[in-house]
């Protein structure tokens, strides 16, 4: 074989993958139709979520439901065409969502969750990415009293029982820590644990370079190609075919593109989301800010602001809307003092979801030698170098970082 491992996918989940089987003596190919980084893990708000200890659940309440059938909302908006083909994913994500499916999703995705900052450590001080990386956390800010109230209640609860920090500030500390802000909010949280980092394709490609540095094979290449002969695991490359034992699947939103020709139904589907980058006219922030009543996110980022937009159901291949970075942009623009635009479009890229709110990692129960692991929920960028870490040590016998039976592949039938 020309090497031990195929790892199909090079964003943080797929390189985070690579290096740790390559850290374990496994010869590892790396491929993409891309850069590293360049795909969903180019995007996001830079948040290693420590914090993020329940999922992100279908709502329950009625109020909720009734604003996002209006269709007029920040957080969410759906394109009428698309409803049909995510009709019985959401009506199973509704369904996982009940408190008790909910709790148990967050019990069983803890130990990642738990893991998350300190796997990102070692890796960011091994590839010398200290630069990107930035303590102090995150803040979750509200504009009406009783939400901040109820919030700041519940933020009590959640931060004894996980051993979290939270501080709850008024308007007045977080105009404090944060002069750059404008007039509307109330009061906020802010989330002490979690990390942040200012240029997250820009750390996907450091990891990336680590693992080459390692010795590792970087290749491009289109993932569909991937075929099984006898025992080995064939991909067509730009620098021809390779070979392997084992392949991983790690392409994040188009995982479906190999597995499903395979023959596994897995019940994957593709969040949108999209971000713009803007010129700052106040003091930058500090650190990420989310609008929760508005369902938005700003973060710094290399001396400019990142305006992240929440969930918009479409098929993945439907042209960019750009609907709700426009919402999002009017209301954030006074509060966060946005300049001009300063990319040519808005980004636009695919959070890889399942229903149970748990990613898919471990065996293919029905080929030898093909591995999962996708489906990530919004914590690629948050669990990728732990998902890597207890992929590796699955696929090498040693003992296992966290329990991998919530995550096997063969939970959907």
């Amino acid at each position: 074989m020309d090497f031990d491992v195929i790892v199909l996918g090079a964003g943080i989940v797929g390189v985070s993958s690579a290096l740790h089987l390559q850290d374990r003596g496994r010869r590892v190919a790396l491929v993409d139709r891309r850069g590293p980084g360049e795909e969903t893990s180019f995007g996001n708000a830079g948040l290693i979520e420590r914090s993020s200890v329940v999922p992100y659940a279908f709502p329950r309440d009625f109020g909720t439901l009734l604003r996002y059938m209006r269709n007029r909302s920040i957080d969410l908006y759906w394109d009428y065409k698309a409803v049909p083909s995510f009709a019985a994913w959401l009506a199973r994500f509704w369904w996982e969502s009940s408190p008790e499916r909910l709790e148990a999703a967050a019990r069983d995705m803890l130990p990642l969750i738990r893991q998350s900052v300190d796997e990102h450590d070692v890796l960011i001080e091994r590839a010398g990415l200290q630069r990107l990386a930035h303590d102090g956390g995150w803040i979750e800010a509200f504009r009406t009293r009783s939400e901040y109230e109820r919030q700041a209640s519940a933020a009590e609860v959640i931060a004894s029982q996980y051993g979290l920090r939270v501080a709850a500030l008024d308007a007045a500390r977080l105009l404090a820590r944060e002069p750059g802000l404008g007039s509307g909010f109330c009061g906020a949280l802010h989330w002490q644990d979690p990390k942040s980092i200012s240029n997250p394709g820009a750390l996907t490609k450091g990891y990336a370079r680590l693992f080459e540095d390692g010795g590792g094979t970087l290749l491009t290449g289109e993932a569909s190609t991937v075929r099984q002969e006898a025992d080995a695991w064939i991909v067509q490359t730009s620098q021809g075919r390779i070979s392997a034992n084992e392949v991983v699947v790690a392409l994040g939103p188009w995982s479906d593109k190999v597995f499903e020709p395979l023959g596994y139904r897995i019940p994957l589907r593709a969040k949108r989301g999209y971000h713009m980058h803007y010129e700052a006219t106040k003091p930058l922030l500090s650190v990420p800010l989310v609008d929760t009543e508005r369902g938005y996110v700003v973060a710094p980022m290399e001396g400019r602001l990142r305006l992240t937009t929440g969930v918009e159901i479409a098929r993945r291949d439907a042209p960019p809307t750009g609907i709700q970075l426009a919402r999002a942009e009017s209301v954030a623009r006074p509060v966060f003092g946005l300049g001009r635009r300063l990319d040519d479009a808005p980004w636009i890229g695919l959070r890889p979801c399942t229903p149970d709110m748990r990613p898919v990692i471990g065996r293919a129960p029905r080929h030898r030698g093909l591995w999962f692991a996708f489906g990530h929920n919004h914590h690629g960028l948050t669990i990728g170098p732990v998902t890597g870490r207890l992929l590796a040590e699955m696929m090498t016998g040693a003992t296992p970082c966290a329990d991998p039976y919530p995550f096997r592949p063969e939970r959907f039938r």
